[in-house]
């Protein structure tokens, strides 16, 4: 097998893990019902989600160090979380989020 097969066949191979992720979940929950408490649950695992990626990206990690506070976001977090309390849309915080990082990386 020469290198170019290898590299199809990883992307292909890649892209049906990534598929059946997707597609498993779905056709199985069609076929059961999930109790209230479940899905009470997993209604959070978005938040928690946005929440791992933000905290991670306020430090930044260097081998052999303790993680430094990277000042450029923690700045532009702060308008966004306001945004966030006062409009609980998605759409707004993103936009705010990403004006704020602006505003600060450019001063």
């Amino acid at each position: 097998m020469n290198s170019s097969e290898y590299v199809l066949l990883t992307i292909f191979g890649c892209g049906l893990v990534t598929w059946l992720s997707r597609v498993l979940p779905l056709v199985l929950l069609q076929k059961f019902r999930l109790s209230p408490k479940v899905t009470e649950f997993l209604s959070f695992v978005p938040i928690v989600i946005m929440a791992a990626l933000w905290f991670e990206n306020l430090f930044t990690q260097r081998l052999g160090h303790l993680p430094t506070p990277n000042w450029d976001n923690i700045i532009a977090s702060v308008p966004t979380f306001v945004a966030a309390v006062i409009t609980k849309s998605l759409l707004w915080i993103v936009v705010i989020g990403m004006l704020s990082l602006v505003v600060v990386r450019h001063i």
